[in-house]
């Protein structure tokens, strides 16, 4: 538009100046070297102008053949770059769409025209990977180190290299130094924090993590969630060894992320043994009303070492007052039921779950049996039942089931990836254990029955000679004998060898299960 606006101004002056010109006529006359030249003043003027634009057009010829040489050249390398960056751009969508053949061609053509251009290297070095040449892919990445603008992506590209071949120390080292160089970069932060937590060094993967949070590479909800990981793995490992400082550590963790189960259990314990005890139920009773879980339960009621287990259950009430409905609250009142001997209390806790128990209700079931009525055979169904129960939740990490929680995965070194559920395609867990360990001491503390001796059958009465002949004869009674013992010399009754105190164990992934005609139990079925 101003450019517009421009031209009709330059227009309407040469317009305005021609006819000022024309209005104002006159006549010009130049004699030189006996010649003599009249005309009029437009006419000169034209002329001039007319000269002038010769002039101009000579003086462009003349520059472009003087200049002509390099002209070429330089058409010929933009040229030349055009048709390199083609092949840049038909090589890495090659390389997107899966043609390898097609990426190979165009990494070549790029080579030859770009030789110096870091995104050759790169095209290169993704060829590579994907004809699987990890020795050429390195290579490309170390070329493009020397370039700015593209040395982290050349970190992260060695990085991952580092990773497939198995060269632990060498990613840890790439991924450090693209953390050091970009700490807003994802990538090179969870690199760099994952190493760290791998060796146990949380106070330095939290450095790490300070600097990307100053970065603005991580939002702040993640930035809380992350730092309280890292706090609650360190006074884990402090527990024992500093507890003060894992003290420390554990409640800056709660205030972090208070339903973060770990810190809550770790903080509560120490807190407890310091004598804070109303500090540590209040973090426990906050963390279990959010996520309720065995570990909370735990440390909630061994705040106070020595109780009484009628104390403990008394404690238990309360914290599952936080959560009524849910099965771990129904579980800890249990356990603590049971543990104060209240069996028919605890047999009306666990009476709703056991229509449809899980494995550690049916093992509830199989010690509540043991220790109540010293009934072995209802122990023992119990516990076969918790064989094909529906599974309890565990701590799961990409598909690891662990008893314990920790702050990466055992298996990628994700953080934070462990989670509270049900394992899918799992027979068996750590909590199971715990609880069949338990069925198992129960039945190991039931007495052995008392040996019974078979009684002799009541000696026949002494008639008197002068009493009356009884009505008809009467054969004299032997003293009874075992059976099986007839005409052999007599043998010493043993006592009852005790129950042995066998709990049924989940199979392995390869057992079939037991076949019903070799089950040690028969259930009863309802006629």
């Amino acid at each position: 538009m101003i450019r517009l606006v421009l031209l009709l101004v330059a227009l309407a002056a040469l317009a305005f100046g021609a006819a000022w010109i024309a209005d104002r006529p006159g006549e010009m006359v130049v004699v030189w070297q006996g010649w003599r030249l009249e005309t009029t003043v437009p006419v000169a003027l034209a002329a001039l102008a007319a000269f002038s634009l010769v002039l101009l057009i000579l003086a462009k010829l003349i520059s472009l053949i003087v200049n002509s040489p390099r002209l070429i050249a330089t058409f010929s390398r933009r040229r030349r770059r055009e048709k390199g960056w083609q092949a840049l751009s038909r090589g890495l969508l090659a390389i997107g769409a899966g043609d390898g053949a097609r990426a190979r061609s165009a990494r070549d053509e790029a080579a030859r025209l770009l030789p110096h251009e870091p995104l050759t290297h790169l095209l290169a070095a993704q060829s590579a990977q994907f004809d699987g040449n990890g020795n050429l892919a390195a290579k490309s990445f170390r070329q493009m180190l020397e370039a700015p603008e593209t040395r982290v992506i050349a970190l992260r590209g060695l990085y991952m290299e580092a990773r497939r071949a198995g060269e632990g120390d060498s990613a840890r080292a790439f991924a450090e130094e693209a953390a050091r160089e970009a700490p807003a970069l994802g990538w090179a932060a969870d690199a760099a924090i994952e190493a760290r937590c791998a060796d146990g060094d949380y106070a330095g993967a939290r450095e790490i993590l300070e600097r990307q949070m100053a970065a603005r590479g991580i939002d702040r909800t993640a930035y809380r969630r992350r730092r309280a990981v890292l706090l609650a793995a360190e006074a884990i490992a402090l527990e024992v060894a500093d507890p003060a400082v894992a003290r420390e550590r554990a409640t800056e963790s709660v205030r972090l992320a208070p339903s973060l189960v770990p810190a809550a259990a770790v903080a509560g314990r120490l807190l407890g043994a310091s004598g804070d005890l109303k500090r540590a139920a209040k973090i426990l009773s906050a963390a279990f009303s959010a996520t309720p879980h065995p570990d909370l339960a735990e440390a909630y009621a061994h705040l106070r070492p020595g109780d009484a287990a009628q104390d403990r259950l008394k404690r238990i009430r309360i914290l599952a007052g936080t959560a009524p409905t849910h099965p771990e609250s129904i579980i800890a009142l249990a356990h603590a039921a049971i543990d104060a001997q209240e069996f028919q209390q605890a047999r009306a806790i666990l009476s709703p779950l056991t229509e449809k128990p899980t494995q550690r209700i049916c093992l509830l079931m199989a010690e509540l049996e043991a220790r109540e009525h010293g009934d072995v055979g209802k122990a023992r169904e119990w516990a076969a039942r918790a064989v094909r129960a529906p599974r309890d939740p565990a701590w799961i990490a990409d598909g690891v089931v662990s008893d314990q929680w920790a702050a990466i995965s055992p298996v990628t070194g994700r953080l934070d990836a462990y989670a509270w559920e049900v394992p899918p395609g799992v027979t068996a867990t750590p909590v199971l254990e715990h609880e069949a360990e338990r069925v198992r001491n129960a039945i190991a503390a039931i007495p052995a029955p008392e040996a019974v001796l078979p009684k002799a059958a009541p000696a026949p009465e002494v008639v008197a000679k002068d009493a009356p002949a009884p009505a008809a004869d009467v054969a004299p009674v032997e003293p009874a004998k075992p059976a099986g013992m007839n005409g052999a010399a007599p043998v010493s009754p043993k006592p009852v060898p005790a129950a042995a105190p066998i709990i049924a164990e989940p199979p392995r992934p390869d057992d079939p299960g037991p076949l019903a005609a070799d089950e040690d139990i028969s259930v009863p079925r309802k006629q």
